[in-house]
């Protein structure tokens, strides 16, 4: 199937328009056309290469949903018309002990990423959904509700279920004391989703500038980390920090907050950390931990919750000639919001 995406062709390169082939249709395939797809902090970093594993030329996204367009013989699931969405992996073994639990994501042999990793079968690189087709194995795909918003659900793929996913292994629920550190793509979702499982919720973030928004989305409050008055009165009041900062900063501030047993769950930043305190860690028992996507089933249990609580993430429109434009915005400074494609937009550029 030829198709055409966008690319970046080298490190920190502008993304263009690129024409290339998406497989043949496997007997457990599904071919779709690509409706939105969501712009995460991921893809910039990618494109940048700034984890030095970037294999070009990369089309970034995994943020998907499409409309089922082919199916191979042996797909049972889905059939042509149908709403779909395709997250972060693409392909995983199948047959260790996580991937049998349906944490696809901790698979032992390594799973296949939607962009940038070879393919298990062909050995080629996989290509994102910065593009108008995605041919993907059945398993990996995932239903969208019929009360989900087709325009706004993309970023449930990733900033989504990079939020549930800790919030759900953590407990969270009614009376939960949850803090969310950094309120851009990822912490907003954090909030709707933790407020929706009945937790207080708030929001810490370098000042209180976004004391609005962050009520706005359902927080209690926002605490200004710049306060250290502030910061010493909330001391011990936290069961759980999700922190979605996607960039190197220092999390000492924040473990004084978690009570005892408590812990600070990592899901922004990939890299290494400044070396936490030992001190509050020891005297509360407290814990730093990291939390990476979802799996499949967990995907789906998120998309299906945030039909169900009618939750869809905030987000800015765009076309696909205007992701280097976004990418800007988001190297500038956490965006309260998620920029989603509207591939439409690649109709007119075939």
């Amino acid at each position: 199937m030829r198709t055409i995406g966008y690319a970046a062709e080298s490190a920190h390169a502008p993304l263009t328009p690129f024409h290339f082939a998406r497989r043949a249709l496997r007997a457990d395939d599904v071919a779709i056309e690509i409706l939105y797809c969501g712009v995460c902090h991921s893809d910039l970093h990618s494109v940048n290469d700034d984890w030095g594993m970037a294999a070009f030329p990369l089309v970034p996204g995994h943020e998907i949903v499409g409309r089922v367009i082919d199916t191979g013989p042996e797909v049972a699931r889905y059939k042509v018309g149908d709403n779909v969405a395709v997250g972060c992996l693409v392909d995983s073994c199948q047959h260790c002990d996580q991937c049998d639990k349906g944490h696809e994501q901790y698979c032992r042999n390594g799973f296949t990423a939607t962009y940038g990793s070879p393919d298990p079968v062909s050995g080629e690189m996989t290509h994102g959904g910065y593009s108008r087709h995605i041919v993907v194995r059945e398993k990996f795909v995932l239903s969208v509700p019929d009360s989900l918003d087709l325009a706004r659900a993309a970023p449930i793929l990733c900033a989504g279920i990079t939020t549930f996913s800790p919030l759900r292994a953590w407990g969270v629920g009614k009376g939960s004391r949850v803090g969310v550190v950094g309120l851009g793509g990822l912490g907003h979702m954090a909030v709707k989703l933790a407020v929706a499982m009945g937790a207080s919720v708030t929001v810490i973030s370098r000042t209180d500038s976004k004391q609005d928004m962050a009520k706005a989305l359902g927080a209690e409050t926002l605490l200004a980390s710049s306060d250290s008055g502030a910061m010493q009165a909330a001391a011990g009041t936290f069961d759980l920090i999700i922190d979605t900062v996607p960039v190197k900063h220092d999390i000492n501030p924040y473990l004084p907050l978690l009570d005892i047993d408590s812990t600070l769950v990592l899901v922004g930043q990939i890299g290494p950390l400044d070396e936490p305190l030992t001190v509050p860690m020891i005297f509360g028992r407290r814990r730093v931990a990291g939390s990476l996507i979802g799996g499949l089933p967990e995907t789906q249990e998120v998309l299906d919750f945030c039909a169900a609580h009618n939750i869809h993430p905030e987000c800015e429109m765009i076309r696909m000639d205007e992701i280097n434009a976004a990418f800007d915005k988001l190297s500038a400074g956490d965006i309260s919001r998620r920029y989603v494609i509207d591939m439409a937009s690649l109709q007119d550029q075939a």
